[in-house]
């Protein structure tokens, strides 16, 4: 039997060309509506605060310009990687909402073990610090996640009820490790996990490494493309067209291209340069030394997270098993899968990543309050309700939900950068929910 090669479809000249298009590429047309609001944001940011007091964005303003384009990515971070946890949880047709707690709770044991234990026992800056706290803090995520996961899987509570203990429970044991106060300040090797500067360290990997970076995955984009036609041609099914495959490569090198660009045109403050020219030797010319911060290392982690939850989901019978559940749990018990073990399992991999988003937030404030990631937990769910992940269960796409947490932090970014009321922050962010979840309904009406 030979492959199906849809280039030359009758059916597909009739439709429109949007539609056509859509088709042809197999790209999400909620996909694009959320690009596309993605850059209504920033566009209107950009313009919105140039009206107000200028600057040097795209558009006049402040919000389009490297520096403000490299500190959202980063922000972003925290969120994107619990985001990715989050899909597999609503997928299964659950719900977390003591994300955020377990973020707080995890960050204050971690800051108390580098400043009240490790540190006095080893010495400030031991390169092992980092390294056992780092453990500790993923052991406790996973743990707590697990703990979850039992008492809804094997004593039958409802997750929004256990969550939401645990959203009570785990925000008051953060508060008791440290009494309210401030820990401050971490590890000085701990905080470039967070981006931040160490001495005349930065938590980046500078701009020839990130346009290596950034080769590496254009060529590894081409590549899962051409595999991915290889691959239907041997199943014999529906292939693209060439010229659709030629879009999706080229969009996505372009993206990747264009986003190393922008993060090699943020550069080192001219402070951090002096220090850098004072202890190397350097000589700093006349009008300044531009030295490119490159992709910062919780945008990586955040990569990182992502690349290997989309393989887990996709790739993997454990993916599988819950994306099956979602779909239909009875049919999947029925079928033989261990929907109670897939249930611990999910909760302490959110848990874990719960512990990596305490990592990367405390590494970047370069300390740990009680009062970290409050609230995170409405942002996460939104991004990922957002990104296409449905509350019926059993659909939603790991990069999906990412790019979701990058319009939320957006909003977030945009409306503090134009000093918004916190209050009408919060309302915004509120009304964004509801109104994604109406257009997952509208959505799900839509495709029966």
């Amino acid at each position: 039997m030979a492959a199906i090669d849809n280039t030359h479809n009758p059916a597909l000249a009739q439709e429109g060309a949007l539609t056509r298009f859509l088709r042809a590429t197999e790209i999400d047309s909620r996909m694009l509506g959320m690009i596309g609001a993605l850059l209504v944001i920033w566009i209107g940011f950009d313009i919105y605060s140039g009206l107000l007091r200028g600057g040097e964005g795209l558009f006049g303003g402040s919000f389009l310009t490297p520096r403000n384009l490299w500190i959202l990515l980063v922000q972003t971070s925290s969120i994107a990687v619990m985001t990715t946890g989050m899909v597999l949880i609503i997928v299964m047709r659950h719900i977390d909402l003591s994300v955020g707690s377990i973020l707080g709770f995890t960050a204050v044991c971690i800051g108390t073990m580098q400043v009240y234990w490790l540190g006095p026992a080893l010495g400030v800056g031991h390169p092992s610090i980092w390294i056992v706290t780092l453990v500790l803090g993923l052991a406790i995520g996973a743990a707590i996640g697990a703990l979850h996961g039992t008492l809804i899987a094997y004593f039958g509570i409802p997750s929004f009820i256990v969550t939401l203990g645990g959203l009570i429970v785990w925000r008051g044991a953060a508060w008791s490790v440290i009494r309210g106060e401030t820990v401050a300040p971490m590890d000085k090797n701990f905080k470039l996990i967070g981006g931040g500067i160490s001495g005349i360290t930065p938590g980046s990997i500078g701009a020839t490494a990130s346009w290596i970076l950034g080769l590496a995955i254009c060529a590894a984009i081409v590549a899962l493309i051409w595999h991915g036609r290889k691959q239907r041609k041997r199943f014999h099914f529906a292939l693209r067209p060439m010229w659709a495959e030629y879009v999706l490569a080229g969009a996505g090198c372009l993206v990747v291209l264009g986003a190393t660009w922008l993060v090699n045109s943020y550069y080192w403050p001219k402070g951090v340069v002096d220090r850098w020219a004072q202890q190397t030797g350097a000589t700093v010319p006349p009008e300044g030394l531009d030295i490119a911060f490159g992709y910062s290392i919780p945008v990586l982690i955040a990569l990182g997270v992502g690349i290997g939850m989309t393989f887990l989901a996709n790739r993997t019978r454990f993916g599988r098993y819950i994306y099956a559940i979602g779909g239909n749990p009875e049919a999947a018990e029925l079928a033989g899968i261990n929907t109670r073990k897939i249930t611990v399992m999910v909760f302490s991999l959110m848990g874990t990543l719960a512990a990596i988003s305490a990592s990367i937030s405390s590494a970047r404030l370069d300390s740990a309050t009680n009062a970290l990631g409050q609230f995170d937990e409405l942002y996460v769910i939104a991004a990922a309700v957002i990104g296409g992940t449905s509350l019926a269960g059993g659909l939603g796409t790991i990069y999906g939900a990412m790019l979701g947490a990058l319009v939320m932090q957006s909003l977030q970014s945009g409306m503090t950068l134009l000093n918004f009321e916190s209050a009408t922050k919060d309302m915004v962010v509120g009304c964004v929910l509801v109104f994604a979840v109406f257009v997952d309904q509208v959505y799900r009406r839509r495709v029966k």
